[in-house]
């Protein structure tokens, strides 16, 4: 009887889409912080896939936290 392999674990270390059920490769870098809790200069992000980049930034516009997008190739370091 021969050993059937098993299935190659899946790469945990790509970014993925930060929107809820979502496991597609992120390509967007959306920087926010809430003015109430986080000093001016501070931003965290959320990961977007390209189906998701409008909804995670009108949700987060809509709340005033905001800052910017950019592609995540561009993202200049941690938050």
């Amino acid at each position: 009887m021969t050993e059937v392999p098993p299935d190659p674990a899946p790469d945990d270390e790509a970014p993925r889409c930060s929107a809820k059920g979502c496991r597609d490769a992120a390509v967007w870098a959306l920087r926010w912080n809430n003015p109430k809790i986080h000093t001016p200069e501070r931003r965290k992000i959320w990961l977007a896939c390209d189906a998701h980049r409008e909804h995670l930034s009108a949700f987060l516009d809509r709340r005033g936290f905001l800052r910017d997008v950019v592609p995540l190739a561009e993202l200049d370091g941690p938050a």
